[in-house]
C-alpha cells in the first residue's frame, strides 16, 4: 500500500481506499461511497496496465459490487478511488526518471469509458503523445523520488534505475500521484529523442560503480 506510505511522507495522492480479501463487498463499497464522489474506479491494487480496472457511477452499485466481490474472492487486494474528471480533458501525465534524474514525459488520454466492463486485456486502447510536464507536475514527481530515497526500505536501492510516475489533475488543477511504477513499466522511449540513449548511459554508469 505504497500510496498510503507516500501520502504520509507528504506526497499528494489520489484518495485511495483498500478492500482486502475476506472483506464484505457490499459493506466495503458502501463505506467508500459514504465519501463525496459520484464516479469512481475499482481495480486490483497489484496489477498490470489497466487490466481489471473499471469506472463506475454510484448508481451502478450492483455492477461495481459484483466486480469488487469477484476480485476479493480471487484473494486480491482491491483499490477504490474517486474518478478525477479532469482526466477526460487533460489526460494523465507520466514522468520517467533514469537513475533519479528526469528524462521525459508523455500524456495518456482517458482510458476508462463510463459504464464499460472491466478491462479484459493488459491495456485499454491508449492515445499517447509526448508532453512537457508542468512545473507543479515536476515538483510532485521530484518529491516522490526524494521520498523513495528517504525511505529506509529503499535506501540500498535508490536511486532506482528507472521509475515511472503517473499523475492526474484534481478538480482544482493540482497534480496527484495515481501510480508509482517501478517493476518493468512501459518507458515510452519512442516519444522522446535520446531517451533510449539516456537509459543506456544510466545503465552503464551502474555497471561501473
Amino acid at each position: 500500500h505504497y500510496l498510503q506510505d507516500l501520502q504520509q511522507a507528504g506526497v499528494a495522492t489520489v484518495p485511495s481506499v483498500f478492500a482486502e480479501p475476506g472483506a464484505a463487498a457490499t459493506q466495503a463499497l458502501s463505506d467508500f461511497l459514504a465519501g463525496d464522489c459520484d464516479e469512481f474506479v475499482i481495480k486490483p491494487s497489484v496489477g498490470a496496465g489497466s487490466k481489471e480496472a473499471a469506472r463506475y457511477h454510484r448508481d451502478d452499485f450492483d455492477r461495481a459490487k459484483s466486480h469488487l466481490q469477484r476480485l476479493l474472492e480471487q484473494g486480491r487486494s482491491v483499490l477504490m478511488q474517486p474518478y478525477l474528471a479532469r482526466v477526460d480533458s487533460h489526460g494523465e501525465t507520466s514522468l520517467i526518471y533514469f537513475d533519479g534524474i528526469f528524462s521525459h514525459a508523455i500524456r495518456k488520454g482517458p482510458l476508462l469509458a463510463r459504464a464499460a466492463d472491466p478491462t479484459g486485456g493488459l491495456f485499454a486502447p491508449e492515445a499517447i503523445t509526448a508532453r512537457q510536464p508542468a512545473p507543479a507536475e515536476r515538483q510532485i514527481a521530484d518529491q516522490v523520488i526524494a521520498a523513495l530515497a528517504a525511505d529506509r526500505r529503499f535506501q540500498a536501492l535508490t536511486p532506482l534505475l528507472y521509475v515511472r510516475i503517473d499523475l492526474l489533475s484534481a478538480d482544482d488543477g493540482t497534480p496527484r500521484l495515481l501510480e508509482l511504477e517501478t517493476t518493468e513499466p512501459s518507458l515510452f522511449f519512442n516519444f522522446s529523442a535520446g531517451a533510449a540513449e539516456r537509459f543506456v548511459a544510466a545503465l552503464k554508469q551502474r555497471m561501473h560503480r
